[in-house]
């Protein structure tokens, strides 16, 4: 064996080392959210009356158009009043390390097998793609605070951990993800990318586009929907995305459903294709997002230059944990 087969041996005996020691190395990080400091509660309001005959509105939070019409309802025989608000119904992490929970305090898993662990690679041209494993967590908060326990505009479910992506096939090939996107071949050219420019500027000044169904605003591409991010900015633009497409993901698969507009006036509805619209969102660790002209939330797709700066903290702060606030149109009876 000459010298410059054993220096490439050596060389690559040490780079497998290496990679197996930072793997053994990642840390599990994470916190419970105290849900007096760490949950947006303004995130909730406006909360209408009537199709929007009277409202409470807290630090000017932002609102998609109510149901309108007849301010009262009837779901059966039960007459009522047309209420809405943003719900929090869900929790996401987006991690490195396989079945960390975050949003568990930093709990680690041991089903007994292994799965795919997160990863950055820099690719010829200078861009840096990524990759992260996910986990969705029903958690009504609401309820599970008892407030307002008997309003049929809560959801009753029970916190549980819903989906992890870690047993999901297809989370880490883009070709098996085609079975749950075969309209991302469509999207998959210039145009269709530029057009993304636009979900950019209407998701940061308000609501994202649902025309630009395949975008998430300025995180990216919805598209593949799963764990792999094409151009990682920073972790928390590449966890946005995710997220975002992890709840795009839950809505394809009808493991998600929608509540708002009239359709939601008496229950909830699948919807397959996500509403960009009905949904904010906000980080609870690393660290709990503050207010930024009174909001401490944002709707999908909404660029992470102001409210995620300071957000990522190295070795300590690169996974994430989120909270889901669901838009709400329900009829709120009067027995």
């Amino acid at each position: 064996m000459n010298f410059a087969t054993k220096t490439l041996f050596s060389a690559l005996a040490l780079f497998i080392c290496c990679l197996h020691n930072a793997y053994a190395g990642l840390d599990c990080e994470g916190r419970f959210p105290n849900l007096v400091t760490d949950i947006c509660w303004s995130c909730m309001f406006p909360v209408t009356f009537g199709g929007g005959v009277a409202s409470i509105s807290v630090s000017g939070q932002e609102d998609t158009p109510g149901s309108g019409g007849s301010p009262v309802c009837a779901c059966g025989l039960n007459p009522g009043l047309k209420t809405s608000f943003w719900e929090p119904v869900r929790h996401a992490d987006v991690v490195r390390k396989p079945f960390c929970m975050s949003a568990l305090g930093g709990v680690e898993l041991n089903p007994g097998f292994n799965a795919p662990h997160g990863s950055h690679l820099v690719k010829d041209d200078t861009t840096t793609g990524s990759f992260y494993q996910a986990h969705w967590y029903v958690d009504p908060v609401l309820v599970v605070m008892g407030a307002l326990m008997d309003s049929p505009c809560l959801e009753q479910d029970t916190f549980d951990v819903a989906y992890m992506t870690e047993f999901d096939p297809l989370w880490n090939d883009d070709e098996m993800t085609a079975i749950l996107n075969p309209d991302s071949f469509l999207f998959g050219n210039l145009i269709a990318r530029l057009a993304c420019g636009a979900d950019c500027v209407a998701s940061t000044m308000g609501f994202g586009s649902n025309l630009l169904f395949w975008c998430a605003g300025c995180q990216g591409s919805m598209y593949p929907l799963n764990g792999h991010v094409a151009s990682h900015i920073g972790g928390v633009q590449a966890s946005s995305l995710i997220m975002t497409r992890l709840i795009a993901k839950m809505h394809r698969e009808g493991i998600m459903w929608a509540a708002s507009g009239d359709e939601g006036m008496c229950g909830y509805y699948p919807q397959i294709l996500m509403d960009k619209t009905i949904y904010k969102y906000q980080m609870h660790f690393p660290v709990a997002q503050d207010k930024i002209n009174g909001k401490c939330c944002q709707p999908l797709g909404r660029t992470t230059i102001l409210w995620g700066a300071g957000k990522e903290i190295p070795a300590v702060g690169e996974d994430f944990a989120y909270m889901i606030f669901r838009k709400r149109d329900c009829c709120q009876g009067a027995f």
